[in-house]
């Protein structure tokens, strides 16, 4: 937390440090740069001057609802923002494990076209050796013609191994041409992969510095009681005896074991903390407390929410289950795992521990059921 916080100021878990997928190749940059940036303008409301007074007034501060609103857009432009950022991830480590396989594929090649090598090297060395002298000469000298006949009978055989050596010689050339040209290619998609993803990273992390530079602007007692409420959630707020309570039992059966076992698993998460581009076990965020809980159920689920969104069978509000996932905003941009009688739990964000909310409590996008 910056050194500006007042004391007794709560901690923000969306601060924690996150080794992102492929960070070795980022480029130090300057850590305080944006949290400067966020404070001179949110905290430097300017003086006007009188005109002919000299007497400086300060703008207004904005009210405690107006910050809650405006944090309220910075957390879900950040959480668009950790999607993309997932979806980087993921084309990053598709890129990888392709170019792994192509590069397996390019060795693999190589050796078949070095003993195509030495199979030719060695029929040009016999050939080399029995040079100038004509078929009938060898023959004439030769004390044992029986052999001699024998070992010409070998050499056209040899020559059609040779014929059969130079075709394998030249496939395996062009084989390596082709995995050296999808080598260039997906070398070329992975940098882009890592440059969005650390595009996507930086943006994130710009809006949660914003977000809480807002929040310096508030008072203590206004500070706890934004970060108390929770537009989507039901229940207490974060620093509250009951959000560290004891696992929830499920308001609902499911109608499978694995549905039954998703939404355990996703209850037993209530109160721990939301943390982008966690998936757990000690903090989430929506995607990743989704896909864990579904893999506790033994099935994989993709790491985005719109990914998400399509694996399983699509259901109506009305039909929703136990266990089926439900997303909200037109980009699928945020997802919560149903529980039952109207109510969902989900990592909702940076602040706000997973909790349970009502299903409506937020635009309704679409559902799925995972198989």
């Amino acid at each position: 937390m910056a050194q500006h916080r007042k004391p007794g100021s709560p901690s923000y878990p969306w601060r924690r440090p996150f080794a992102a997928p492929g960070a070795a190749h980022r480029k130090p940059r300057s850590g305080g740069a944006v949290r400067t940036t966020a404070t001179l303008t949110l905290a430097g409301a300017a003086s006007a001057a009188v005109a002919g007074g000299g007497t400086a007034l300060a703008d207004p501060q904005p009210g405690p609802d107006q910050v809650r609103s405006e944090i309220d857009t910075l957390h879900h432009e950040a959480e668009q923002a950790t999607e993309r950022y997932h979806a980087a991830n993921e084309a990053v480590a598709r890129a990888e494990r392709e170019l792994e396989r192509v590069s397996l594929a390019a060795d693999s090649s190589t050796d078949r076209l070095n003993e195509y090598r030495r199979a030719l090297g060695s029929h040009a060395a016999a050939q080399y050796r029995a040079a100038g002298m004509p078929p009938e000469v060898q023959l004439a000298l030769s004390s044992d013609p029986d052999t001699y006949l024998a070992r010409a009978a070998a050499m056209d055989r040899s020559g059609d191994r040779q014929a059969d050596a130079l075709t394998g010689a030249q496939r395996q050339l062009r084989d390596l041409e082709q995995l050296r040209a999808e080598a260039a290619e997906l070398t070329e998609e992975l940098t882009g992969a890592r440059d969005r993803a650390d595009a996507e990273r930086d943006t994130v992390e710009t809006k949660l510095a914003e977000a809480e530079a807002l929040l310096e602007t508030l008072t203590e007692r206004e500070r706890q009681r934004l970060l108390s409420q929770d537009a989507h959630a039901t229940g207490p707020g974060p620093g509250t005896a009951a959000s560290a309570a004891a696992p929830l039992a499920a308001p609902a059966p499911a109608a499978g074991p694995r549905a039954q076992a998703a939404t355990t698993f996703a209850l037993g998460q209530v109160g721990k903390p939301y943390g982008w581009g966690a998936t757990g076990p000690d903090a989430y965020d929506c995607s990743g407390l989704t896909q864990a809980a579904w893999s506790a159920a033994g099935v994989a689920l993709p790491r985005t929410s719109q990914s998400q969104s399509g694996a399983g069978t699509r259901v109506s509000r009305d039909q929703l289950a136990p266990g089926d996932l439900v997303f909200y905003y037109p980009g699928l941009t945020h997802v919560a795992l149903y529980i039952g009688n109207g109510q969902v739990v989900h990592a909702s964000r940076p602040g706000t521990p997973v909790r349970t909310a009502p299903v409506d409590s937020m635009p309704f996008a679409a559902a799925t059921r995972p198989a």
